[in-house]
């Protein structure tokens, strides 16, 4: 009897966990995407997102926008786009993000594009290295609201100093779309800080 009552209390306590740390995790999420502003850094890295043949979706246009304001508002001077291309593109998110920085007479010595990156973690890894030749320590984020909270710890454990530019012209955070964005990230989240996958993509990445 008085196992059985153990057995059921420490079930009870991991139920209780089980709730209570993705609701915590979801709350750092959405304050995060609601207070988010940028520090000045040494870097400003536009995150990717989908693109048509070198056109920028709204998702991705958005980012470009906010990163251009940024710059304009020189909280950092330098610009890294950073994204792959799926298979069969003619160009990749970073490139599409590099010319459209172009036209907005961006200075082509202020861009880095790096074509890699079809996740936020493999995207995070290649840009962070190339900091680390440049010798940059901090960067401004820009991307999503709901997806700053991730983009930041992933930065942070490879050692980058990081705040966030949220591209606010997105999904409203408290539309449908928002609210299962923002189950989306919490479920992303754990999965990364669960999996502890960075010093496996980061020696991998450092081995090629």
């Amino acid at each position: 009897m008085f196992i059985f009552k153990i057995v059921r209390r420490a079930i009870s306590a991991l139920l209780l966990l089980i709730v209570i740390i993705p609701l915590f995790v979801a709350f750092q999420i959405w304050s995060t995407a609601n207070s988010a502003t940028p520090k000045k850094s040494d870097v400003i890295v536009v995150l990717g997102a989908a693109q048509f043949n070198g056109k920028p979706t709204p998702v991705l246009q958005a980012r470009i926008d906010q990163a251009f304001k940024v710059y304009k508002g020189g909280d950092a001077t330098q610009i890294i786009s950073v994204g792959g291309g799926a298979p069969g593109d003619a160009t990749t998110e970073a490139m599409s993000s590099y010319r459209s920085l172009m036209t907005k007479k961006v200075p082509k010595s202020h861009l880095i594009e790096i074509p890699v990156g079809r996740d936020t973690l493999s995207s995070t890894v290649a840009y962070v290295a190339t900091m680390k030749v440049h010798g940059w320590k901090s960067a401004i984020i820009v991307t999503d609201p709901f997806h700053c909270y991730r983009a930041m710890a992933m930065a942070q454990d490879l050692g980058v100093s990081t705040s966030c530019a949220p591209a606010k012209s997105t999904s409203g955070l408290l539309s449908g779309t928002g609210i299962r964005y923002l189950i989306r990230e919490t479920g992303a989240y754990l999965a990364y800080k669960t999996a502890d996958r960075i010093g496996i993509h980061l020696s991998d990445h450092l081995k090629n």
